[in-house]
């Protein structure tokens, strides 16, 4: 499997090119690629109703290292902001189709691990400042709601309901990805922002709804 590693000076990031959502950080590179590995199971069970066929490797030697991009501060916080060349190439006709898939099985595993640990008291940790539960959901909600506008997308209106919300945005950010498929996206957005490539935008969501996912399970002994 091609890898690239995201490197700053405190954290580094490996993350598959073809697997979006499936990357982990390490205080260097063997920790990182040492990570990526033990979280394959758990990526498994992320995409097991994807209808996509996912085996997870079991050593090391499976992956590939194609590409090593410069970390930033971003990086070293805990959390990947580096676009591999691979995410800037021009999309294959199925790419929306399968980046879609993945998404939509990311978001159904944060799904499940929010329903699992309703009314379970989180373990307190380091990640997240110990988050409670309700507080995690609309943490990755507001960030998917900026995130729209890497896609130069305007985020929905919100309500009094939490579930709402993050459905329609989720089919906002399912409507922006089609629409950046069929009408290519700006260089830059309606306020001068980053844009960020499609390919990109789905790996960011998914690593973050995933990366949430397993904070639940860990901190609620789910998993």
């Amino acid at each position: 499997m091609d890898i690239y590693l995201e490197i700053g000076n405190k954290r580094v990031f490996a993350a598959t090119l073809d697997w979006p959502g499936w990357s982990r950080s390490g205080r260097d590179e063997a920790g990182a690629l040492r990570a990526l590995l033990a979280c394959g199971p758990r990526y498994a069970l992320a995409l097991r109703d994807s209808g996509l066929e996912f085996k997870p490797p079991t050593r090391g030697s499976a992956f590939s290292v194609v590409e090593r991009l410069p970390g930033s501060a971003t990086t070293d916080f805990g959390a990947p902001e580096a676009i591999p060349d691979y995410d800037r190439r021009p999309s294959r006709d199925d790419d929306l189709g399968r980046q879609g898939a993945i998404l939509a099985a990311c978001w159904r595993a944060l799904d499940r691990a929010i329903g699992g640990a309703v009314g379970i008291t989180l373990r307190k940790g380091p990640r997240s400042g110990g988050r409670e539960l309700e507080e995690i959901s609309r943490h990755v909600l507001g960030a998917e709601r900026g995130y729209l506008g890497r896609l130069a997308w305007k985020a929905p209106g919100e309500t009094d309901n939490l579930n709402e919300d993050m459905r329609r945005t989720r089919q906002a950010i399912m409507d922006a990805l089609l629409a950046a498929a069929e009408n290519g996206l700006p260089e830059r957005g309606p306020r001068g922002g980053v844009i960020w490539p499609p390919r990109y935008f789905v790996r960011r969501v998914a690593w973050h709804a995933l990366d949430h996912t397993w904070e639940i399970e860990d901190r609620a002994s789910l998993y």
